[in-house]
């Protein structure tokens, strides 16, 4: 008889969890994860073709053009752009002042007050006197200005940490001592006071300055290339999305709004949801790694770091730490830790980088549309209290969940409240007698 004969009696069962228990130590959900962006995609496909029977094709290169331009001889926002050369020249000349001791150090704070209070004052008011200018051509010269604020703020507080500890007597270089070649390339203040120096950091995907950035060995064409592809793809996929999508659903969502019908609000804003939060995903792949990637690559810049896993957010406050590594870096390393460092609590010093973000948000909306209505600000501050919410209720999954559904439902939220107050504010508005 065969050594293998089947006993009736052997053992068929064993101390085991299901699959989709937690104890069961199961994570290979791969063919699940496949069905979902099957599925997603089906989804997706019959509302796309439902548009294209119901509106036509309304994407239009030509209308792009309009957002920037209202007149073709006019070229407000890329001037204001070019204008802002003046704000690095100034903050550059007044620390290589400081440097020489040609300034004291409550003048040089002084007058970089004055010249990153004009950074953020000046182009918000080309965007609300000018005429000429478009709403879309002023977030973007109002997005560089804040960019601007940012990397020159870094710019002052480093130097004059430099100078701090050259007045105590220590090591007057911010980088980490090196060997070989690297060792003798390595800058030290205030040799890093130079225009080379500085609109390296201007035009670097950073915005913390430091006197030695990493650098990568060499540009990879191949990378690069493909980075730039990506850039001109997603460029026209947003844009056809939003004619295509966004702007129909967004132009029906006005009467409901103005009859007040609630539950037709509701089903608009959830119509609303899906491309929106399609096109953020996309612009968030667009710009922080084709974008950042491109740049740094012909800066052979190389922190490639632009963010980090925030897909997998099991709280509020994880997100925000990771979706936008360059702000959270520059929020801990300029305002966060100075803030403790001061006696501030934790809470208030979270509250205050919010509060910060908030300013930012409202100032890059209701200054390019002219209207003041506090929707980005509220929704930023917000996040305060729905970060405690979440981290107290939701853990694991449940606040993975939690966090996609804040993301996905809070955004068209804000989207619509804009377009509807601009629409009453500029086409609705009541005919005088």
């Amino acid at each position: 008889m065969s050594a293998h004969f089947f006993y009736p009696m052997a053992r068929c069962h064993r101390l085991q969890d299901s699959l989709f228990s937690s104890d069961s130590g199961f994570s290979n959900y791969r063919g699940i994860l496949n069905w979902c962006v099957v599925m997603l995609i089906l989804s997706n496909a019959r509302l796309f073709l439902e548009n294209l029977i119901k509106y036509g094709i309304l994407v239009d290169p030509i209308q792009v053009v309009s957002l920037f331009l209202k007149d073709p001889y006019s070229w407000p926002a890329p001037c204001v752009i070019i204008a802002s050369n003046i704000f690095v020249v100034a903050a550059f000349q007044i620390e290589k002042r400081l440097a020489v001791g040609a300034l004291t150090e409550q003048m040089g704070l002084l007058l970089h007050v004055v010249n990153l209070a004009t950074i953020i004052c000046f182009p918000a008011a080309v965007a609300l006197l000018v005429e000429s200018i478009t709403p879309v051509g002023s977030v973007f010269a109002l997005a560089s200005y804040s960019i601007m604020f940012l990397k020159l703020y870094s710019y002052r507080d480093v130097n004059l940490w430099c100078r701090q500890r050259r007045v105590k007597a220590k090591a007057v270089s911010t980088g980490k001592k090196v060997s070989g070649a690297a060792a003798q390339q390595a800058v030290s203040y205030p040799d890093n006071l130079t225009y080379r120096d500085l609109y390296y950091f201007i035009f670097a995907p950073t915005l913390c300055y430091e006197l030695n950035f990493p650098r990568s060995p060499r540009i990879r064409k191949r990378f690069l290339l493909r980075r730039v592809l990506e850039m001109l793809f997603f460029t026209q996929l947003q844009v056809g999305l939003i004619q295509q999508w966004m702007v129909p659903t967004i132009q029906n969502s006005m009467k409901p709004f103005k009859d007040m019908d609630y539950s037709r609000i509701i089903e608009r804003l959830l119509k609303l949801a899906v491309p929106n939060h399609l096109i953020w995903l996309i612009f968030f792949y667009w710009f922080f790694h084709s974008c950042l990637n491109a740049v740094a690559e012909l800066l052979q810049f190389g922190d490639r770091e632009f963010y980090r896993d925030w897909w997998n957010a099991e709280s509020v406050t994880y997100f925000w730490q990771n979706w936008n590594i360059p702000v959270h870096k520059w929020c801990i390393r300029h305002f966060y830790k100075p803030m403790l460092r001061h006696g501030s609590s934790k809470w208030v010093a979270r509250t205050g980088v919010f509060l910060t973000s908030a300013f930012f948000h409202e100032y890059l909306v209701s200054v390019p549309l002219r209207m003041f209505r506090l929707w980005a600000f509220t929704a930023m501050m917000a996040q305060v209290p729905l970060a405690w919410i979440v981290g107290r209720f939701f853990q694991g999954n449940y606040g993975n969940a939690a966090v996609w559904v804040t993301l996905i439902i809070g955004q068209p939220v804000a989207v619509l409240m804009y377009v509807h107050d601009y629409y009453v504010l500029n086409y609705d508005a009541p005919v005088g007698v």
